[in-house]
């Protein structure tokens, strides 16, 4: 956030619209019984305020903590980021003041984690904006650093600067290998994917000329599922499984459609994406042509451990909303002809409906994260069944 004084005027307008929009959201769909957890009752609790988290493999958490800095002109926001330890014990591992970047005058907010493979080294994705010139003008821009457990930045090798464009990064196997889409047709149309090996190298593209619309990294592997179209969107938009290491490709699916989220479950078995605005489409990796379609409406989602459910937030990312649990339906086979048929889920609320803004489901699948409304404390809870 850069903001030169005075601030905006429109704060309480929108915020009332994004009341209105989430009222509309909940009623769009009966609920079931409540799932309610007590929000009064977490496990433990971070009481700052949170703008990102994620759960590390063993038991760690990460999380930035928003930080506003003033100019004589300007209002700055520079995240600090913090770990805790499994036993509670809390450092911060990146002063956000004290992080240089080419252009002085930036300002970022972290919008996500992702622990390595080896649980030492983290990748967070940060929202920045600079300002461009002397009149004010700004750019906003996707990019990542990365930072060891320690605190140590890392960087490209032939580079000044920690921060890099990248989005829907991810981590390859060997746990030093950041892979990512970079932006080929504005605005956000199009991407093209490249692998950064840091400290060693210069990030070099990957599976070079073809562009993709979303990318999602299998766990502790060498591959990708994307969906690529052609540059000039004339094509529809195909599925793709690929191997960054042998740059070898396999075409799983012509889709329907596809709006966004892009994710992979937890076994890596199935995949998951929005087809439009309202239906999400799972499909089985191992025999492409089973799939399930389920009209949830636009929404971030994570999968349960037992893959047979989906936990979505009623929302857009980075926007609150309540969260809910989706009953996937069984898979079938799905041609052309004969598409998947749309079914209607029943969700189950959590918290009393009441709006998050972040939520995270840890990777042994035992508790679930939440920043909480208000002063966005991050509350942590035992994943209800």
């Amino acid at each position: 956030m850069i903001c030169p004084r005075p601030r905006r005027r429109f704060g309480p307008f929108r915020q009332v619209c994004a009341l209105f929009c989430a009222i509309v959201g909940y009623f769009s769909i009966a609920p079931a019984h409540a799932q309610n957890i007590d929000l009064e009752k977490p496990l433990h609790s971070i009481n700052e305020d949170v703008t990102a988290f994620a759960f590390g493999p063993d038991g760690r958490i990460v999380y930035s903590v928003r930080q506003l800095l003033k100019t004589k002109k300007y209002d700055l926001q520079r995240d600090d980021i913090w770990l805790q330890d499994s036993n509670g014990k809390r450092r911060r591992i990146l002063q956000g003041e004290k992080l240089v970047y080419s252009n002085p005058l930036f300002s970022y907010s972290v919008d996500g984690f992702h622990f390595a493979p080896d649980g030492h080294t983290i990748l967070a994705e940060l929202f920045v904006t600079v300002v461009t010139d002397d009149s004010g003008a700004t750019s906003d821009s996707q990019m990542a650093l990365v930072l060891e457990d320690s605190g140590k930045l890392l960087k490209f090798a032939d580079s000044k600067d920690f921060l890099f464009e990248a989005t829907h990064p991810g981590w390859l196997a060997d746990s030093s290998t950041v892979a990512f889409l970079k932006e080929a047709l504005k605005p956000r149309l199009l991407f093209s994917m490249f692998a950064f090996p840091y400290a060693v190298e210069r990030a070099r593209p990957v599976f070079e000329g073809r562009t993709f619309l979303d990318a999602a990294w299998f766990p502790r592997m060498n591959e990708s599922l994307a969906v690529e179209r052609d540059r000039n969107l004339s094509g529809p938009p195909r599925l793709q499984h690929l191997n960054l290491a042998l740059d070898t490709d396999q075409e799983l699916a012509t889709l329907e459609g596809f709006t966004s989220g892009l994710s992979i479950s937890p076994s890596g078995k199935f995949c998951a994406y929005y087809i439009d605005n309202e239906v999400l489409e799972v499909r089985d990796l191992a025999v492409p042509n089973r799939v399930a379609r389920v009209r949830i409406g636009l929404g971030a989602f994570q999968w349960s451990p037992d893959e047979n459910r989906i936990l979505l937030k009623r929302a857009p990312e980075k926007k609150s909303g309540d969260l809910v649990w989706i009953d996937l339906p069984p898979l079938a086979a799905a041609t052309a002809e004969k598409p998947a048929a749309i079914v209607q889920p029943t969700p189950v609320p959590l918290f009393h409906n009441l709006a998050f803004r972040e939520f995270a489901i840890s990777s042994d699948g035992r508790f679930l994260g939440v920043v909480a409304p208000g002063k966005h404390n991050l509350l942590v809870f035992p994943l209800p069944r």
